[in-house]
C-alpha cells in the first residue's frame, strides 16, 4: 500500500500504482480533439483500471465534467482499493476557481471507505505573484477541514517540471502529498534532475511520479524510448521507497490502441506482483 509520513512502503508493486480517471471521450467533447488522438475513447474511468490491471484511481474533472453530486460516477470504483477525487479539477473546471468541490468529496467520503483523498489538479500557473488557484492559507484550510472529517482525508497536489521555479512552496508545505509530472516528453531526459529539486523544495509531503502516455505538450505519441525511461525510473524509485506510487495518465486514452498504453499495461501485468519493500 502507499506510504504514509515515518512508514515503509508494503504490499506488491500493483498496490501503488495509479490510473488518472477522466470521464470517457472527455478530450474530444471538451477539447474538440485539440490533443490530436487518434480516435474517440470509450473507455470509463473504472473500466481504464480494470484494463491496465491497476487497483487505485484519481478521478479528476475535466471540462468541469463530471458535476457533483458525484455518488453515482463512484458507484463502479467500490471494488477498487483507493479512490483519490479532485477538489479542483483541469483548468477548464472553471467552477473550481469559485468553489472547490471540498464538501462534497468529505460527503461522498462517507459512503465510500476507499475514498482516501483529494486532489487539486492544475493548481499551479505562470504568476510568480500568484502562482497558486488559491493561496497557501486556504490550501492549509482545504486540508484542515479534510483531515477534520470523519474520515480524514489526504490532501493532493499536481506539480509539474515548469512549475518547480514558481514561488511555490509554501503551498507545497501545505499539502500531504505531490503527484509530479512532465508535460513535454522531450523534456523526460531531465526528469531525474527534475524531480531531485522537487525533492529539496518539498522534502516533506509523499511523492508520486506520473507518467503521461501520450505527449499532451506535442500533441503526439510519447517516444517509446521516453516512456521506457520514465517507467524505468519510476519503478526503480518506486521500489527503493523514493516515491509512494506511479501515475498514469489517463483511462479516457488507455482504448486507443497507443503503443505507450500497451507497453505500460504489458509492463503492469510483468511486475505488478512482486513485492514492495518492507
Amino acid at each position: 500500500m502507499e506510504r504514509t509520513k515515518g512508514s515503509a512502503i508494503t504490499g506488491t508493486i500493483r498496490d501503488a500504482l495509479w490510473i488518472w480517471g477522466h470521464e470517457a471521450g472527455c478530450h474530444h467533447r471538451h477539447a474538440n480533439n485539440g490533443w490530436k488522438l487518434p480516435g474517440m475513447s470509450r473507455m470509463t474511468p473504472a473500466e481504464g483500471a480494470f484494463y491496465m490491471g491497476i487497483p487505485n484511481i484519481m478521478m479528476v474533472r475535466f471540462g468541469n465534467q463530471p458535476a457533483p453530486p458525484f455518488q453515482q460516477y463512484a458507484l463502479p470504483m467500490r471494488p477498487l482499493q483507493r479512490i483519490v477525487w479532485s477538489i479542483i479539477g483541469d483548468l477548464g473546471s472553471t467552477d473550481n476557481d469559485r468553489q472547490p468541490d471540498l464538501q462534497e468529496i468529505i460527503a461522498l467520503s462517507e459512503d465510500f471507505p476507499n475514498l482516501t483523498g483529494a486532489l487539486m489538479d492544475d493548481f499551479f500557473r505562470n504568476d510568480p505573484v500568484a502562482p497558486g488557484r488559491f493561496t497557501a492559507e486556504q490550501v492549509e484550510g482545504f486540508r484542515r477541514q479534510l483531515h477534520a472529517a470523519r474520515r480524514p482525508l489526504d490532501l493532493y497536489v499536481v506539480v509539474s517540471a515548469h512549475d518547480l521555479d514558481l514561488p511555490i512552496r509554501q503551498h507545497l508545505d501545505a499539502v500531504d502529498a505531490i503527484t509530479f509530472w512532465t508535460w513535454h516528453a522531450k523534456d523526460l531526459d531531465a526528469l531525474e534532475r527534475n524531480f531531485g529539486r522537487l525533492e529539496e523544495l518539498a522534502p516533506q509531503p509523499r511523492k508520486l511520479l506520473g507518467l503521461y502516455m501520450w505527449d499532451f505538450g506535442a500533441c503526439a505519441p510519447v517516444p517509446m524510448a521516453a516512456m521506457e525511461h520514465q517507467c524505468r525510473l519510476g519503478f526503480e524509485w518506486l521500489k527503493a521507497g523514493r516515491v509512494a506510487g506511479l501515475v498514469f495518465l489517463a483511462s479516457c486514452i488507455a482504448d486507443l490502441e497507443l503503443e505507450a498504453v500497451e507497453y505500460a499495461r504489458r509492463l503492469i501485468a510483468q511486475v505488478g506482483a512482486d513485492p514492495l519493500p518492507h
